[in-house]
């Protein structure tokens, strides 16, 4: 989403207990509510949640950063009254107290995950059916096979670059490109703007000096694809939503495009690399696999409750005084879905270490009118992209101790760093679909910068530099770090 911010925001003054500050941030803070931020609980969000349910049950009050209150659900039940009253629970953020009463300044670190936009996701009601409609016919009109077979492509693409060498780092070589490189196909963009749009969005959600230009890469990208469809539709999510008799707007078109891709992208990622990391490291998932007896889907739907993609949901907003999980809840409070906090539930869990083979009753994907809309395509691509990846290299196996593998955790997700695997040298053939890749030059040639960034892309397939699968954008140098400080603070 794109969000407003100051002309004159190259130095804003941090909120309260932001890391920018430069001092330790307290666990608790003001009220002795405990706070969502700051190194401890960042180091170990689980306990956390286990510290809050103790105290407060169901529903516990927290502090997020600037020390602006909010409930944070840890219930599974809790969660799912509150993703299913969209009456009493609104997605609607401008009904959050806190923005009338001027407690949260323009360049807040909540801001680009909070303040509203003209999008599904913040719509209740009529306005949330119209766009979510078309959002879902759009999406649902892919077929499996049709995924698969994307995913089976560039999946080959990424192996071909290192199995020659015996040795992979996951995230890095394999998780962070798969989702963007499939959904560009989704969406029906050309074969040039996927490794652009893999290192934008990279740039773009790690929060580096020019993440403000990576999304204006990933804007301009959706919107030259949307005027090519609108002269030249096809069968894909450009032309789908263009032409849906919705009627949606350029720009309701555009912004739905690029949460999608890069909500999608991101959660996909996530989902890959625990799931990837699980696969290698458990004893019963690893011997499972390897007997058959159990489906690669299965361990999925496991993953999905002990490690969501994204911890949790921010948010909802009550639309008036209510009780829920025994707090007294206030009309124009903030509340939090905790997702990862509601799998572990004890209701529903009192065992967390029994399997839940086939039980889809997680809160990954949300519930209700807001749930995920593009659940399947990501389980699709994930299932398929690991499954085609062990075919490939039936002997992956993890390089390090599993010890030694480390998480970074912001308030809303949680982030497996490296995955590096080790498996016999091989030579992978190419994929029927895929392109020829040239040899990489010994110098890369010059590229012209264009101030247009999609231009850039046209530019560099010129030069025969965008088949390389690690490809950067030619993105412009910003001076404003103070995105780096905001983003920074919703993936490390």
């Amino acid at each position: 989403m794109t969000t407003a911010f100051p002309d004159d925001a190259s130095s804003p003054t941090p909120p309260p207990g932001c890391p920018a500050h430069g001092h330790a941030v307290e666990p608790i803070g003001p009220g002795g509510l405990r706070r969502l931020f700051g190194p401890e609980a960042e180091a170990d969000p689980a306990g956390l949640y286990e510290k809050l349910r103790a105290e407060h049950g169901e529903v516990a009050p927290v502090l997020l950063h600037g020390d602006l209150p909010a409930w944070l659900i840890l219930g599974h039940g809790a969660n799912i009254t509150a993703m299913r009253t969209p009456s009493l629970f609104s997605r609607d953020s401008r009904r959050w107290s806190a923005f009338r009463d001027g407690d949260v300044p323009a360049d807040s670190p909540l801001m680009p995950v909070i303040a509203w936009q003209p999008l599904c996701v913040f719509a209740d009601g009529e306005e949330h059916r119209r766009l979510r409609g078309a959002l879902l016919d759009g999406l649902n009109s892919f077929d499996r096979r049709g995924v698969r077979r994307h995913v089976r492509r560039f999946t080959t693409e990424l192996v071909q670059v290192f199995g020659p060498t015996g040795h992979a780092e996951l995230i890095t070589q394999f998780a962070e490109h798969l989702p963007m490189l499939v959904m560009t196909q989704l969406l029906g963009m050309p074969d040039q703007y996927g490794p652009q749009l893999v290192s934008a969005a990279r740039d773009l959600m790690k929060g580096t000096e020019t993440a403000i230009a990576s999304n204006e890469y990933v804007v301009a990208s959706l919107r030259r694809t949307m005027a090519t469809k609108r002269d030249d539709p096809g069968d894909d999510l450009v032309s789908r939503l263009l032409a849906h008799p919705a009627g949606l707007t350029d720009d309701e078109v555009m912004e739905h495009l690029r949460v999608v891709l890069l909500a999608a992208n991101e959660t996909t990622v996530n989902l890959i690399a625990d799931t990837l990391k699980m696969v290698l490291t458990d004893p019963r998932f690893r011997a499972h696999l390897s007997g058959g007896q159990m489906t690669l889907g299965e361990a999925l739907d496991q993953v999905l409750w002990d490690s969501p993609p994204m911890s949790l949901v921010a948010g909802r907003w009550a639309t008036a005084d209510t009780v829920l999980g025994g707090q007294q809840i206030r009309a124009g409070d903030m509340l939090l879905l905790g997702l990862a906090a509601g799998n572990l539930d004890p209701v529903v869990r009192p065992d967390p270490t029994a399997p839940l083979h086939g039980n889809r009753s997680h809160l990954s994907f949300g519930a209700g009118p807001h749930e995920c809309p593009g659940q399947d395509i990501g389980r699709a691509v994930a299932e398929a992209g690991i499954d085609i990846l062990l075919t490939l290299l039936p002997d992956l196996r993890l390089a390090v101790e599993e010890e030694e593998l480390t998480w970074t955790s912001a308030w809303i997700s949680r982030h497996l760093v490296e995955l590096p695997v080790e498996f016999t040298p091989r030579v992978v053939e190419p994929h029927p679909d895929s392109r020829p890749v040239p040899p990489r030059p010994a110098a890369a040639p010059v590229v012209a910068e264009s101030s247009d960034p999609v231009e850039n892309a046209e530019n560099a397939e010129t030069a025969e530099q965008v088949t390389q699968p690690l490809a950067k954008p030619v993105i412009p140098a910003q001076r404003r770090g103070w995105w780096s400080r905001l983003t920074g603070l919703f993936r490390p």
